[in-house]
């Protein structure tokens, strides 16, 4: 299982990362929501300027990205009981984000041994955007990924053909 799940983060942070230097080619600061993370570390090796947030990004008061380039949100709004408040108060010009689309075929993802990893919200793509466009930010470009691993059944079947991941590179 834990081969499995490496070959499945492989797959979202390799595309995550491509998606970025597709928007935006290092070198770039970047202040990316939330924690320190191994998609942050491999963010560093390609050649840009990473920090993190820290704390309940639900509190933030002030400005986010002031000073940077690009602010990254890398399956982290979907945590977040209200990420239109988070999206405003980013001030950076660019915005890449990805979250975990809502499936048909699945229920909301909810770690029940660990009760901050639960997702608040699971989009759909056109409620992704809406969400972006009433916090001020105009949607460049996008694309969807599929998120499978190797085990079988109907469900990882399903997971082969339908993009599980949306990401979104918006300006303002």
């Amino acid at each position: 299982m834990a081969n499995q799940m490496n070959r499945t983060l492989e797959r979202r942070f390799s595309n995550s990362l491509q998606f970025l230097q597709t928007a935006s080619p290092p070198p770039a600061r970047i202040l990316d929501l939330g924690t320190s993370n191994e998609l942050g570390i491999r963010m560093q090796a390609a050649g840009y300027e990473v920090t993190n947030t820290e704390g309940d990004l639900e509190q933030v008061r002030t400005p986010l990205g002031k000073e940077t380039d690009i602010v990254t949100a890398f399956e982290i709004l979907e945590h977040l009981v209200s990420p239109s408040n988070v999206l405003r108060s980013i001030q950076a010009p660019i915005l890449i984000a990805t979250v975990p689309l809502r499936l048909w075929f699945a229920s909301a993802y909810c770690n029940p041994l660990d009760p901050w990893d639960r997702h608040f919200h699971e989009f759909e793509d056109w409620q992704f955007d809406w969400l972006l466009e009433h916090a001020g930010w105009k949607i460049i470009h996008t694309e969807k990924w599929t998120s499978y691993g190797d085990c079988n059944g109907l469900r990882p079947l399903l997971r082969r053909f339908t993009p599980h991941y949306y990401a979104v590179e918006a300006i303002r």
